[in-house]
């Protein structure tokens, strides 16, 4: 798969078969409609293109609105790579463009940059200054452009949109297991591991402080879970708390922060993904650093139980 991030610099694709869209999350809805343009692609003897925005129009039209993504774009770079999707075109989404009119999107940008032999849309897509462009609009110009275009069934996109927002409920109600059947996969967080109080040394569970590498990113609900992580190609079981640490602290700002079984290596400034398997519990405050050591024993036996560790 190979992808563009200047669009004046794009090679001459062969008849190609494009659809558009932000695709976040690239959860089992998406997965069936990127299958569709696949196999139309192969039907036509063409090539598969996905254009997607970056950042996400929504930051830039609605900039006090939190986006809450689910996948940061190399994320979902990597996923839309293992649907066969042969190129991904990553459009600057900024002022001047969304400042296009519907026809000079459909001309001077769809046309003029991609050639295509057909544009697979869903019924509700918009586009160009004030969204006033269409499937009907994209219709009418058709014939004038030398494009086909074939519209997603109304069931598909509908269907992907509930699965979107029902996953970020689930998350953010602490349901990981139930976002993970509506994904497809384990929702998970990648960042670096920066540096902490170490309070989780004192009293036999170090752990890895995480900041997300995208901050955008839906964090899921305050609690603890157990987990996979993966490190320099490696991966490892443990046990995960996201929350404010209110037994040992009066802290004001939310930690993520793992702890991982049979771990001892220092990887400070390095890069982890964090992979939610279960939720065991809210975040509770103990009445005592004691009593949080043996609630902590608990989790970390109730996380092995469920990893198999």
């Amino acid at each position: 798969m190979a992808v563009f991030f200047n669009t004046d610099e794009l090679p001459a694709f062969k008849n190609a078969v494009i659809t558009i869209g932000t695709f976040d999350g690239v959860h089992l809805g998406h997965k069936t409609i990127l299958k569709e343009v696949v196999e139309h692609a192969k039907a036509v003897n063409g090539e598969s293109v996905l254009l997607t925005f970056e950042p996400h129009p929504r930051k830039l039209i609605f900039p006090n609105v939190p986006l809450k993504l689910l996948t940061p774009l190399s994320e979902k770079l990597e996923l839309v790579s293992k649907e066969g999707v042969e190129h991904i075109v990553v459009v600057p989404f900024t002022r001047d463009f969304s400042n296009l009119t519907a026809e000079q999107y459909i001309k001077d940008f769809l046309v003029k940059k991609f050639q295509p032999e057909s544009i697979v849309i869903g019924y509700d897509h918009h586009f160009g200054y004030d969204r006033t462009g269409n499937i009907d609009l994209l219709k009418k110009f058709s014939s004038d452009y030398g494009y086909n275009v074939f519209e997603i069934s109304a069931q598909l996109i509908d269907e992907a949109a509930v699965s979107s927002t029902k996953i970020r409920t689930a998350l953010e109600q602490g349901h990981v297991a139930e976002a993970a059947t509506m994904l497809g996969r384990h929702y998970s967080l990648s960042g670096h591991v920066t540096g902490g109080a170490k309070l989780g040394r004192t009293i036999g569970y170090p752990t890895a402080n995480l900041l997300p590498e995208d901050p955008e990113q839906l964090i899921p609900a305050n609690g603890v879970y157990a987990i996979l992580a993966n490190w320099n190609e490696q991966e490892f079981k443990g046990m995960l708390n996201i929350g404010f640490r209110p037994t040992v602290t009066k802290d004001v700002v939310l930690h993520i922060e793992a702890h991982l079984f049979d771990f001892d290596k220092d990887i400070y400034d390095q890069k982890l993904e964090l992979v939610f398997v279960e939720r065991l519990r809210d975040e509770q405050k103990f009445p005592s650093v004691d009593v949080l050591k043996e609630q902590l024993h608990k989790d970390r036996e109730a996380a092995k139980r469920i990893l198999n560790a």
